[in-house]
Parts: structure tokens; sequence; C-alpha cells
């Protein structure tokens, strides 16, 4: 039965689908790599992988080996931890996943801080949509998921912050100036209620739909063209930097005339909580949400 190195070759070759790039990740030469290949494949009694000018595809039993080979590689990341969490020292690698707009904005300095004072830990990161990351807790790919809104999440659940809407824009200074403009509303794409609280606080104040709108995929998108003067967006305060220049900025408010504010959460399982790089990361973090009050 091929060992765990072979196992930590065979899923890089299914990732990377190319002798080369495999090659350069493994820090073998080709020849060795497909020397190696041969090698299990006689293990196993059959091919694996098909190399065509492409690169390579698996075949249907390299397809069932590799399933096979990414429990093994992922329980084998689990021990690890579980062993390396026995220690004083913070070791092993944290895996997150967090919202895109978190990650750009706001993670950046936390994980500088976290780098620094932990350098023998190791990051894991993906960012997306906060159903993505629900779906890659639920999976358990990740060891927590920082998401935007309210969340319905049966595990431990940590508020991180609030941050304010805003109607931003290089010339309409306040809300109600909105009905005087044919200026666009440019939008950004979103899976959460991001959106639906934005329709509904346009319809409670307005009683009708924006006359032209331009929907784009990306907030930083949104952001850039707004600053730019194409038209004018409404964004969390969390984008916005305070060094924007030649903009007017105006809160939103609900009926009550509260600020509308979006919810940043921290989730996670309890087990992930034992681990040490977990904990420390969850130290720092509300360390620094600390500091940001003062």
């Amino acid at each position: 039965m091929a060992s765990l190195s072979e196992f930590h070759m065979l899923s890089v070759l299914a990732q990377e689908m190319n002798m080369r790039k495999a090659a350069e990740r493994l820090f073998v030469s080709q020849p060795a790599l497909s020397q190696r290949l041969q090698n299990i494949e006689k293990e196993w009694g059959s091919r694996l992988f098909v190399r065509s000018q492409k690169g390579l595809s698996l075949t249907p039993a390299g397809e069932m080996v590799i399933k096979f080979v990414n429990e093994v590689v992922a329980a084998e990341e689990k021990v690890k931890e579980s062993i390396q969490s026995l220690n004083t020292e913070v070791y092993g690698t944290l895996k997150i996943a967090v919202a895109s707009i978190v990650g750009q904005n706001w993670l950046p300095q936390v994980l500088k801080k976290f780098v620094n004072r932990y350098p023998q830990a190791k990051i894991s990161l993906i960012t997306g949509w906060s159903s993505e990351i629900l779906r890659s807790l639920y999976d358990d790919d990740v060891h927590i998921g920082i998401i935007r809104g309210t969340p319905d999440w049966k595990g431990v659940k940590i508020p991180l912050f609030k941050d304010s809407l805003y109607l931003v824009d290089t010339e309409i200074k306040d809300t109600n100036q909105i009905l005087e403009t044919d200026r666009p509303f440019i939008q950004f794409k979103s899976d959460s209620n991001y959106y639906q609280e934005i329709q509904d606080w346009w319809l409670r104040k307005f009683k009708t739909p924006p006359k032209r709108t331009i929907v784009v995929d990306q907030i930083e998108t949104c952001k850039q063209m707004t600053l730019n003067g194409i038209g004018y967006a409404i964004l969390p305060a969390i984008t916005l930097t305070g060094m924007e220049k030649n903009i007017f900025i105006s809160p939103l408010q609900d009926e009550n005339e509260q600020p509308i504010s979006r919810d940043t959460w921290l989730l996670g399982y309890e087990s992930a909580f034992e681990l040490k790089q977990v904990q420390a990361f969850v130290e720092l973090i509300k360390q620094h949400i600390a500091e940001e009050q003062k």
C-alpha cells in the first residue's frame, strides 16, 4: 500500500492535472514523478491518470483512488492538529472562510498581527459569499467562518462588529436628493439579505423604484465606479477608509430614524475552538476589535 508521502503526491497531481506543475510543487523532476506514479499504479493494479497534450485526466479507477487519498490526507491533517494542540506553542493550519468584503477590507490587519505573533502557524484562507462560507463550515472544510448578516447557525456564534450603511456619491449630499437626479444607482450582487435590506429601505422611503440602475458583480467595482462619478451607491462603512476624496456620504436610517447597519459574525463548531490556533486567532480578533473601539 502506498505511503502517506505518495498519497500527498497523488493529491497534488489531482489538483494540478499537469505533470510539470505537480513536479514543481513537489520539488522533484518530471521523470522522477512519472516513475513514482507508474510504481503506484502497479500497486493499485490500474492506471489512475491518462496523459494528453492538454495535461492529465483521471480514469474511473483514478477517481476512486483520489477520493480515498483525499480522505486520508484530510484525516492526517486533523490528527496532526490534535497532536499539535497538546503543545503550548501555536502550530498547525488555521483554516478560515471569510465573506469577501471582510476579507478585502478588515481581515488583512488581523492576519498581519496573527502571522507576526504566531510564526509557526499556517493559514488557509478562502473568500466568497456568506452562503459559500456556511457551506464550507457544513462540509468541515474550514475551522471557522466569518459571515455578514444574521446567521442561521447552531454552533458557536461570536458577534464581531456592526458597520453602518451610507449613500455615497460625488454629487448627492443627502438621501432626500435621490429622486431629483437622473444619475444611475450602482448596485452589486449579493446572496445575503443585504440586497433585500436595501430594497426595503428604498421602497419605504421613496415608494418607487430607481430611475436607472447599473448592476456589477463585486462591491469593489461598485465602489470604484461611484468614486469615479459614474453614479451613486449604498456602501457599508467597512469599505470606506475615510481617505476617499471629493465624495459625500449620507447615513441610511430606518423608519425610526435609527442608523441601518450590517452585522458580522464569527462561526464554527465547538470542536474547532479546542484547537490552539483557533483559540489564538479568536483572542487576537477580540483584542483587535477592542483596540479599534478605543
